[in-house]
């Protein structure tokens, strides 16, 4: 399951670095940082993020994640990469039960 949550979000990557230029893309690894002063993504940009991960993990889970109000916690789950994979998994395992 981890590895599938890993796989949504690097998809989700492929599809904001397909509409940046080249110098802007993001990195597929668990360490890139999304959010902060050293994040990857604006504002516009994390937007659209979020809404590909809700879509994604919909996509393949069959179950709705909600993150927009997660951007605005101090810990927010979109630090990085593995912090947000590892939030979609606990979040995912819970809506199971």
């Amino acid at each position: 399951m981890r590895e599938k949550v890993i796989q949504g979000i690097f998809k989700v990557i492929d599809d904001i670095n397909a509409q940046l230029p080249e110098e802007k893309r993001m990195s597929k690894s668990l360490d890139t940082i999304l959010i902060g002063p050293m994040g990857a993504l604006d504002s516009l940009g994390l937007v659209n993020f979020i809404v590909g991960i809700e879509q994604q993990m919909e996509e393949r889970f069959g179950m709705p994640v909600m993150l927009t109000d997660e951007m605005f916690k101090e810990d927010s789950p979109l630090q990085s990469v593995e912090y947000l994979a590892e939030y979609l998994l606990r979040l995912l395992e819970v809506q199971k039960q």
